[in-house]
């Protein structure tokens, strides 16, 4: 849901300058990301099985769209990462060891950040 409305965001609100989701597209009849205004970067975890929403192939839909925004766009997917991998909290840990994912990948969360971290610094100004 977050990264779903951070890039519908990105689209539907002028006064947004850069965006970075997390996670989740959102449905064409809600925002289009053809049509965004800001800047996108996104992460993707490759184990991600929330079908057309945050797994692989929504991510890799969502990246040929932001190509024709003709805005700078970023789409990374991590390797070995599921759904909400960013999420370090006992209970997300819990969660996703529930739901049979095993990603605790302290590199792919700082390595996300870092990118996270960059893509702010660069588009938006303190």
């Amino acid at each position: 849901m977050g990264g779903a409305l951070s890039i519908a965001s990105g689209v539907l609100i002028p006064e947004v300058d850069a965006v970075v989701a997390f996670y989740g597209v959102p449905p064409q009849e809600l925002a289009d990301p053809t049509q965004t205004r800001a800047p996108v970067q996104a992460h993707f975890g490759e184990l991600d099985n929330f079908v057309g929403f945050s797994d692989i192939t929504a991510a890799k839909a969502l990246e040929e769209k932001l190509k024709s925004s003709g805005l700078p766009h970023e789409v990374h997917i991590y390797p070995g990462s599921g759904h909400a991998f960013m999420n370090r909290s006992a209970e997300g840990i819990k969660r996703r060891k529930e739901m049979g994912l095993n990603d605790e990948d302290e590199a792919a969360v700082d390595l996300a950040w870092s990118r996270f971290n960059s893509w702010m610094s660069q588009y938006l100004s303190v």
